[in-house]
């Protein structure tokens, strides 16, 4: 893919129907949710900024205070970006021609070997029958 539509993607763009497969991919790989960390990093750095740089140069208010604020937002932002990560890729596939749930779904198929062997490692260790 094209290093320009990449960074277009992780600041927040949509990319062409082509590359769904990507999007698709993207959401519901192993890294996924720090792939939607950095995505959402790259959102709200520049917004946090503009804010930081307005209550400063707009408001007059000293830097400490500008930079507190800033990093309150940013903190703010990232909770609420991580809060509704599932919903929020599950609707970014909706987009794509996708139904609803792909992105989850996609994981749990992925993961559901790996889900049955730890459940079988537990059951092994904790659920013994006693007798």
């Amino acid at each position: 893919m094209n290093p320009a539509l990449k960074v277009w993607y992780y600041a927040g763009g949509r990319l062409p129907l082509k590359y769904r497969e990507y999007v698709h991919n993207d959401v519901t790989g192993p890294k996924w949710l720090m792939r939607f960390t950095i995505r959402s990093l790259v959102q709200v750095t520049p917004l946090v900024t503009v804010i930081a740089v307005a209550l400063v140069h707009g408001l007059g208010s000293p830097w400490p205070l500008a930079i507190a604020c800033g990093g309150l937002g940013f903190v703010v932002g990232l909770y609420f970006a991580l809060s509704y990560a599932q919903e929020s890729v599950d609707y970014r596939l909706t987009k794509y021609g996708y139904p609803r749930g792909s992105a989850t779904q996609g994981r749990r198929e992925r993961n559901a070997t790996q889900d049955r062997e730890r459940q079988a490692k537990y059951d092994a260790v904790w659920r013994r029958s006693e007798g």
